[in-house]
């Protein structure tokens, strides 16, 4: 009779389910209330996704080619020290120059390259707050070419009257791209030589030394000495 009692109880006792089971559950009952925005989710993202590589494979390429191609006539112009025709082009579709590539092919990579010419155009004709403007507006990861940008600036800058600025951009020319010894040594000169205007003389000495020290060979490398007694500081 115990017997029968065990076994009954046995068969109506709860049958405990397993934590598979109960995850189940939960997410069969989570899925029916919110599968439907989950899903629309998931189809937002897929659609934005799939959108920017059709903008980069079907709008931006092709932009940024037919900026390349408007580019080079501007380029020629540029060494052969034409700036107004570079910057401003000959009217034909052919010719755009520099401006009308920065502002027909915005966000392409010839629009930004064409800020530093246009930058560069800028001050060999001597407007150089837009010097200023276009070289400050230009991008680059290049160290080579942000020699050339901050060396510029501190042209530009210079010219300007800012003398602090000035100095500063030359400064980050010297020390952008070590390897270029000519242009770093000069561009150090240069700010070392605004110091010494501002009759920040020490400032000035320890640019010389920084000079004399790490491009000796450089032109500017063998005047460091002269200019330092100049300045007063003897060996």
């Amino acid at each position: 009779m115990a017997t029968e009692v065990k076994q009954t109880e046995q068969a109506t006792a709860p049958v405990q389910k397993s934590a598979e089971d109960r995850f189940a559950n939960t997410f069969e009952g989570f899925w029916q209330k919110n599968g439907k925005k989950v899903s629309i989710g998931i189809l937002v993202v897929v659609l934005v996704v799939a959108g920017y590589f059709a903008y980069i494979n079907f709008v931006k390429a092709p932009e940024n080619v037919k900026a390349g191609n408007a580019m080079w006539k501007a380029e020629s112009s540029f060494r052969n020290d034409s700036f107004a025709l570079a910057l401003n082009g000959d009217g034909s579709a052919a010719n755009p120059g520099f401006l009308k590539v920065i502002s027909k092919y915005s966000g392409t990579k010839s629009a930004n390259l064409a800020k530093f010419y246009a930058g560069a155009c800028y001050l060999q004709t001597g407007d150089f707050n837009n010097a200023v403007k276009y070289l400050n507006d230009y991008s680059s990861t290049s160290e080579v070419l942000n020699v050339r940008v901050y060396g510029l600036l501190g042209d530009a800058y210079s010219e300007l009257g800012k003398k602090d600025q000035a100095v500063e951009n030359y400064k980050k020319a010297g020390k952008a791209f070590a390897d270029d010894t000519f242009n770093s040594s000069e561009y150090l000169y240069r700010a070392a030589v605004l110091l010494a205007d501002q009759n920040k003389t020490a400032d000035a000495i320890a640019l010389l030394k920084e000079i004399k020290k790490n491009f000796p060979m450089t032109p500017r490398g063998v005047e460091a000495d002269k200019f330092m007694a100049k300045l007063g500081e003897t060996k």
